[in-house]
């Protein structure tokens, strides 16, 4: 089993959740004045119009931020965040819009972040572990006994948080009948797997999201608008429902999991929305912006302006193999960026965020892919992102 190799120290909490001293906010600025190649960045603002161009595209629309040190050297956005009206499956094509009914991308659009909110609910763990009042390596059963098959198997909170409890992917939980039942199910879920083997689940996420709500008597909802989004000021992050979203899919069975129609301004996984869109691996949504103050927060060691969300040693642990919620150096979604210490992560809808403390960079890239109908990803535009990011870096 992985582990992390510093010991968990508490840190006093500022008071307020500030540091004594302030770090810079992000500011809007050149290339060359964030130390990245304007031609790399030129080149990051074509590929995503292009991205985002013609009958077939990659995504109805994106909208791509970048920056270095306190300085959003890239803040773009291209095509739709509403192009289809419908999915035709004879066709296996989007039904357009009338060119005026459609709804163009603006930097400013709200996102669909699934499986980005994992980031979330593992900030809010840490912060938890750093108070002192959740252990990384106490049994889950010690705060959730009810959660039968969690506690006998001894799943840690470590392993919750690193894919290692042995649970499987998914559960069809949007298929019970109601909020009772879904629960039962989740609270009598075992581990298929050897606990301490990776393998990436939902599930983590959800009992972390359990843990946290009775660890602290307050929502998953709370806890991340308290802790995290209000302190930094992300007033576009929040979980749904968000009406200005763009919109994903055209929900119906058998290409997904439940019959809803056309989504826009409400979660797209299943799960997330029978659980009533507050998860502890899918809801929120959010702006490039906001996620690269996320970003700019997380490379500050945790400050942000006068707000401090985590210590900076609680920081490195969450940035410590094999990563807290976080995937570290994964080439397949950041390119050449990965290799020392990147880390991130990517969500089904098409989102992604990359942050390297070695060279103080981020990029989001934000993007409706599954709109009008969900496909086999193609990680490609995503790679290319952070290798064009890092060849910037190279260049100066």
């Amino acid at each position: 089993m992985h582990r992390v190799r510093h010991p968990v120290r508490r840190r006093p909490r500022h008071p307020g959740g500030s540091g004594a001293l302030s770090t810079p906010r992000l500011r809007i600025d050149t290339p060359e004045r964030a130390g990245l190649d304007p031609a790399q960045l030129r080149r990051v603002v074509e590929d995503v119009h292009a991205l985002t161009s013609g009958a077939d595209p990659w995504a109805a629309g994106a909208v791509v931020a970048v920056g270095r040190g306190p300085v959003l050297a890239v803040e773009e956005a291209a095509g739709w965040a509403v192009r289809y009206a419908s999915y035709d499956p004879r066709t296996g094509r989007g039904v357009e819009l009338p060119a005026g009914s459609r709804v163009p991308m603006t930097a400013g659009t709200p996102f669909d972040l699934a499986s980005l909110t994992k980031l979330f609910t593992a900030v809010a763990a840490v912060q938890q572990i750093e108070r002192g009042t959740l252990g990384i390596d106490a049994a889950v059963g010690a705060y959730l006994p009810d959660f039968r098959g969690a506690a006998a198997h001894g799943v840690t909170v470590r392993q919750l948080l690193t894919h290692t409890s042995g649970l499987r992917p998914e559960l069809p939980l949007y298929d019970y009948a109601d909020d009772a039942a879904r629960l039962a199910r989740l609270r009598a879920e075992q581990p298929v797997g050897v606990p301490g083997t990776y393998c990436y689940s939902d599930l983590n996420m959800l009992l972390l999201q359990h843990l946290l709500e009775r660890l602290t008597g307050r929502t998953l909802d709370v806890l991340v608008h308290e802790g995290i989004t209000r302190p930094l000021g992300m007033t576009a992050t929040r979980f749904g429902p968000c009406p200005g979203a763009a919109a994903t899919e055209d929900q119906r069975r058998p290409w997904a999991k439940a019959d809803r129609g056309m989504l826009r301004g409400v979660v797209h996984d299943e799960n997330a929305w029978a659980l009533g869109g507050v998860a502890g691996h899918a809801g929120l949504f959010s702006t490039g912006r906001d996620l690269a103050i996320f970003c700019r927060a997380l490379l500050g060691g945790g400050a942000y302006g006068p707000a401090r969300i985590l210590g900076s040693d609680f920081v490195e642990l969450l940035f410590t193999e094999p990563g807290l919620g976080f995937a570290l150096d994964q080439p397949w979604f950041m390119g050449e960026l990965a290799g020392r210490g990147a880390a991130g992560h990517t969500g089904f809808t098409g989102t992604m965020l990359v942050l390297d403390p070695a060279t103080d960079t981020f990029a989001v890239l934000l993007a409706n892919t599954v709109h009008p109908c969900r496909r086999p990803p193609d990680n490609g535009p995503r790679a290319a992102l952070g290798t064009r990011l890092a060849r910037a870096v190279r260049a100066i």
